[in-house]
């Protein structure tokens, strides 16, 4: 299993691009972690890295090795399933990345349900607002909130989202209720953006009798953290666009009330996205059904009683 170890600690620091990065992964020390690499390079008579003080980048036979050593994590993992029977025992760890808000919501409150119905399979949450690397950081999935763009990795539509343009009663009695997304553009009202490095989205897509539009907005407030543009809109800082299962309690309840509502904004879609050699895995599909099953029915509880609003 030591050489398993090895090609397993060469495959993440390959990916992660660092030796203590890939150390932290695999819950061991940046020493232990050189002394694997330079352990498989004595091994295969090659450099598999070009080290500076500063940076790390695999040579090309580095390339040529990562691509071979997929293949053998990968055979290694379908033989240890096939032996254990692990469609009906399934073990081992997922490692998962989801948005804050959907994480904590929807991921986080039912990994102890799960764990107890799978008793040998652990899981690794990572909540972020920001781009998820899903290869990179080695995640076995990612939930991911949006329109996916290009992209190499397997996705599986969980359900599509609704959104709404709300605020709260007292920035409509100091701004007033703008009719249309026209009206959001300029200095007449305080968007409120979720911004975060990597982000795409400087603009909201909102429909309108002419089709699809997207509107350049502005406001003094940004965040990274949904839950935080939330909090403004309820203070009566701004106005917010939010999947309205977030929101949805706030509505009922007269805190936040939709604007613009000639031009709604396009719904957006929850999915899972996988690296293609993760399909496969057995206890990967379990998170997954489970994990889609409990968010559906939470966004229908979530949404339930709300008068006029779109049904999932």
């Amino acid at each position: 299993m030591s050489y398993v170890a090895t090609i397993k600690m060469f495959v993440r620091v390959y990916e992660l691009g660092s030796m203590s990065a890939a150390a932290r992964d695999q819950r061991t020390s940046p020493a232990v972690a050189s002394a694997r690499v330079s352990e498989l390079e004595k091994h295969l008579g090659v450099r598999l890295f070009s080290r500076t003080t500063r940076s790390l980048h695999p040579t090309e036979n580095g390339r040529l090795f990562y691509d071979g050593a997929l293949k053998i994590l990968d055979a290694i993992a379908e033989a240890e399933q096939a032996i254990s029977g692990a469609a009906q025992n399934p073990r081992g760890t997922i490692f998962v990345a989801a948005p804050l808000g959907i994480g904590r919501r929807f991921i986080a409150p039912y990994v102890p349900a799960f764990k107890d119905l799978y008793p040998q399979i652990d899981v690794r949450l990572r909540l972020s607002d920001r781009l998820i690397d899903v290869t990179s950081e080695g995640l076995d999935l990612a939930f991911h909130m949006g329109v996916l763009e290009d992209s190499t990795l397997k996705l599986r539509h969980i359900v599509d989202c609704p959104r709404i343009l709300c605020a709260a009663p007292a920035y409509i009695a100091a701004r007033g209720n703008p009719v249309d997304g026209a009206a959001l553009v300029g200095d007449n009202h305080a968007c409120l953006n979720l911004r975060f490095p990597g982000a795409k989205e400087f603009q909201w897509a909102l429909q309108t009798p002419d089709g699809p539009k997207r509107y350049d907005i502005s406001g003094p407030y940004e965040s990274d953290d949904g839950d935080v543009l939330t909090g403004w809109a309820l203070d009566g800082r701004g106005i917010v666009l939010k999947p309205i299962f977030e929101v949805a309690d706030h509505l009922r309840e007269g805190r936040l009330v939709p604007v613009a509502t000639a031009t709604p904004p396009l719904p957006t879609q929850l999915c899972c996205l996988f690296p293609d050699r993760r399909l496969k895995d057995p206890k990967v599909g379990l998170f997954t059904d489970y994990m889609a099953a409990q968010i559906k029915e939470a966004i229908r509880r979530a949404m339930a009683g709300l008068p006029q609003m779109p049904h999932i």
